[in-house]
């Protein structure tokens, strides 16, 4: 379902053109394509826990969506990220891929995609994974015969919430901010999005809450991307 905005949002100025269809669409993937944000939690919390360090699973799942350096330094401080960043990487991408399994497309995700590119919009795949975790996400997804290209944690040097990932993004799509619509989960997808120009439809399937992704943001909110889908030819998508 759509959640209404509150009235401060309606107020953003745009320009008549950024109400034409989008003829781009830039997805995160961690949490918003494919269920697995809870997964790099568990990870993170063994990583941790291998390091010695007590961090709170809900501040781990705050930062998820932050590209890892980033993470770290949330949730370890500068000083002990710069010392143990890597191994604590290395914990991680070990203790996530040994639960890839369990990772599986939210319903409908794929269909999503397909029906946008099948449409003659451009999606483009935006997320911080490394190489390892990029393909165990690309195998579940299985939509890489039709996406338009994919940005990468590797592709980048300043991750979310920085928006250098979205102008890459911009880059594959080929197309302008204005007519370009990004769709993530968390809020760190949004300021991203936000700082490179482009408006963002949000999905709760991340485990971030409506009203905090519209206090960043976000110009509408679905409970997932089956939601979405759903209300595809009524949304900012192709309004």
């Amino acid at each position: 379902m759509t959640l209404p905005l509150p009235a401060r949002s309606t107020e953003k100025p745009h320009s008549p053109k950024e109400h034409t269809i989008a003829t781009a669409v830039l997805f995160d993937v961690d949490g918003t394509l494919v269920d697995s944000n809870y997964l790099h939690v568990h990870a993170w919390r063994r990583a941790f826990h291998a390091l010695d360090r007590n961090v709170d699973s809900w501040r781990v799942h705050r930062a998820i969506g932050k590209g890892s350096g980033k993470l770290l330094a949330t949730l370890l401080g500068d000083e002990d990220a710069e010392r143990v960043g890597d191994e604590a990487k290395d914990l991680h991408s070990r203790f996530y891929l040994e639960t890839a399994e369990l990772l599986r497309p939210f319903d409908r995700a794929p269909e999503l995609v397909r029906t946008l590119a099948g449409r003659g919009v451009q999606v483009v795949l935006a997320t911080s994974a490394g190489p390892d975790e990029l393909a165990a996400l690309r195998k579940v997804l299985d939509v890489d015969d039709v996406v338009a290209g994919i940005v990468s944690g590797a592709d980048v040097e300043a991750t979310k919430p920085d928006p250098e990932p979205v102008f890459a993004a911009l880059e594959k799509a080929g197309t302008a901010a204005e007519d370009t619509i990004f769709v993530g989960d968390a809020v760190w997808d949004v300021h991203a999005a936000t700082k490179a120009g482009v408006r963002t439809v949000s999905v709760r399937s991340g485990g971030v809450g409506a009203a905090e992704l519209t206090d960043a943001g976000a110009v509408a909110v679905y409970d997932d991307v089956a939601a979405l889908l759903d209300d595809l030819d009524d949304s900012v998508l192709f309004n």
